[in-house]
Formats: structure tokens, sequence, C-alpha cells
């Protein structure tokens, strides 16, 4: 009795709450598995005509195969509907292939149901797969690996039942994911509007009753800088408390005390995690800061804050970096970033709209991570 009931998962739907326990297998005994094999490099092709090809996690996108190479070499396949899972770093990711696809080395094709598509999915959040770290750069794991693979699986019926329920919780979450990217597409078409365009004086888009031409100018002349404030703290160091502790690429920890105490704008000073994609802060009220992120402000009546880390982000910044694996922005090189600004008024009303924007945009990732957590507990609860 006790050894079956290790093998019956915490939630269970209710018309097997009385059913026999789980069957503990390798995987290899209940699917089909193909691993791939690479087709030569002087096949690949950029034609969407030739057959779509596979080689690992970047060819995936939201749990689906994502066409990006083509092969006129068909080596090994997979079908419409197969599992496809890396098997080279990252090891375990998951997804499906609408697609006839060629499997290249990096991944494996698997014929199973949904219940082995979301048991796989449990096995990578649950870093099953890192036991076969071999401590190289490299870690992968081979065809025995794959098919000796330890499982535990229910009956016919209750796979189904559970796979029917997280492909509709899938489709919900995919459903949040189109909404959240398409509110972050909506903001860069914004972007791209409400600001000049290089070499011009005017937006695209206006508020009414704003004509006159927007002026070219150096940061420094419409903002001030107050780095001379920050204070570093070691993380053994910090006394935990309410203020959010800033670094490079944002909030880092939460401590007593703070070094600054306003609206600011925060810019990555080095240590940034996206250099294309550069960070860029507003705060308002009690903050502390470490050194590695410039703290700024656009000056009284001259330069709106909200409007200032917009037209920050629009800047490409990495041209102005300098050293090598941690690039450094210099201070006197950030306060003579040229920047086009118009009258405070029509900067009070970009800033704002961007503000609710940002903020409608954060509830839906928000919900979307709460959507992301309810799976992560069901994964937990409803597979042993």
């Amino acid at each position: 009795m006790s050894k079956n009931k290790k093998l019956v998962p915490k939630r269970r739907f209710k018309e097997f709450q009385n059913s026999d326990a789980w069957e503990q297998r390798e995987l290899g005994e209940v699917v089909q598995i193909t691993m791939g094999q690479s087709p030569l490099g002087s096949n690949y092709t950029e034609n969407p005509s030739d057959y779509i090809l596979v080689q690992g996690n970047a060819d995936m996108k939201n749990g689906k195969v994502f066409p990006r190479i083509w092969t006129t070499q068909v080596t090994k396949t997979a079908e419409p509907d197969d599992i496809i899972l890396s098997v080279r770093a990252p090891v375990g990711d998951v997804g499906k292939t609408n697609y006839n696809v060629v499997l290249g080395r990096g991944v494996a094709g698997i014929k199973g149901n949904e219940f082995i598509y979301q048991l796989l999915s449990k096995m990578k959040s649950d870093s099953y797969w890192g036991k076969y770290s071999t401590g190289s750069t490299f870690d992968s794991i081979n065809s025995n690996d794959l098919k000796e693979a330890n499982i535990f699986i229910p009956s016919t019926n209750e796979q189904v039942q559970i796979g029917s329920f997280f492909r509709n919780l899938d489709q919900t979450i995919a459903f949040q994911q189109r909404k959240l990217e398409k509110m972050k597409a909506m903001k860069s078409a914004y972007l791209s509007e409400m600001f000049p365009a290089e070499g011009e004086r005017k937006p695209k888009r206006r508020f009414p009753g704003f004509t006159d031409d927007w002026e070219q100018c150096e940061l420094g002349n419409v903002a001030d800088r107050f780095d001379n404030f920050r204070i570093p703290i070691t993380a053994k160091d910090r006394t935990l408390g309410n203020t959010p502790y800033y670094g490079a690429n944002g909030i880092q920890d939460y401590v007593e005390g703070f070094t600054h105490d306003g609206e600011f704008v925060l810019l990555a000073e080095d240590g940034a995690n996206d250099l294309a994609n550069y960070p860029v802060q507003y705060v308002n009220g009690k903050i502390w800061v470490n050194n590695h992120a410039h703290v700024i402000a656009g000056k009284t009546d001259v330069l709106d804050n909200k409007f200032l880390m917009n037209t920050l982000k629009k800047i490409n910044i990495e041209p102005y970096l300098v050293g090598g694996g941690r690039a450094k922005l210099n201070s006197d090189v950030m306060m003579r970033l040229s920047l086009k600004i118009t009258s405070i008024d029509e900067q009070i009303k970009i800033g704002e709209f961007f503000s609710n924007l940002d903020q409608t945009i954060a509830f839906q990732q928000q919900k979307l991570e709460k959507l992301q957590n309810i799976k992560k507990a069901y994964l937990n609860e409803m597979f042993i």
C-alpha cells in the first residue's frame, strides 16, 4: 500500500481518485523516439519551399517549431503533432511541430500524446536532465539517456483527461502571450510615430494643438546627474527593508534607508544585460542605487522625466559604450547624448501616454506570469 501511495499524484480528477496507481516505465517503452541527424551545411537554404530544418531550441518559439532554416537534404524526420526535444545544450527544451520537418543532431522527434508532452515539460522544469551533465561546457544526452528515462504514467483514459486539461491551459497562456506581444508591438509603433525620425524635426503623430518643431540638444544641457549620492552595498551587508535597491538592470533587492528621494531616470553605467535594448528605468520616491546605474533627472520646466525615459529608449546606446566584456557608459559621454525635445507641455502629455501604456503592459505581463505559475503548480500536483 505504501508503495502504491507514492505512485499517485497529489491532485487527480474525481473519476480517477480510486483508480490504480501510476506505473513506472522507461520513456522508450511507451513512445517512438527518432534522434536527429544534421544535413550537410552545404544543403542549408533560406528557401521556404525546401524542407524545414529543426536544429535546437532556437528553432522553437512559445512551444512551437518556428521555421528559420531550410534544407534540400532529408536525413531524419518528424511529422505534424510530433514532439521535438532538444538533446544538446540547453537539454530538455520541448515543443511541437505543425509541419513535416528535418531533425538536426541537436533534437529528437518523439511520437507521443499531450500527456507525454506535458510530462517532458515538467521534466525540464524539474531539471531532470541535469544529472546527465558531463561537466563540459556543452551538455548533451544520447539515445540511451532518452530511451531509459524513468517516467510515471496512468491509464490511457487518465492520460487523455490530463492532456486535455493542460492543452486548454496552454491555449489560454498562448492567448495571453499574443495579447502581451500585441501591446508591446503597439508601444514600439507609437515610439516610432510620436518621436521624430532621423533627420526630421516633427513626429508623424502628435496630440492636438502642438505644431512647433522639436529642438536638438545635449542631455547635459537639459538634465542633471546625481551619481554622487550612489552607494553600493554587498548582499551580506544589506539590511532588509522596503526600499528598492537598483543596479544596472533594475531592482536587485529591498533594503532599509535610501540614497535618492524624488523623480529620476536610471540608465545602466556598466553590467547591462542587453546592450541592444539598453536598460532605462523611470523611478519616483525613495530608492537606493548602487554604482552600476547612472541617476539623472530633467531640469524643472525643461525636461519631463517620463518623456526622458522614453526618448532615451529610442537611442542606440551601444556605440557609446567602452570596454570589453563589461561594457561601460561613461558619465561624460552620457551627458553629451543628443536628444530631440519639444515643449514641456507636449513632453508631459507624451510621458503620461507612455506611462499609462507601460502600466497596461505590466498588467498583461503579470496576468501571463500568474497563468504560467498556475500551470507550474498543476504540473507539480498532477504528475508524479
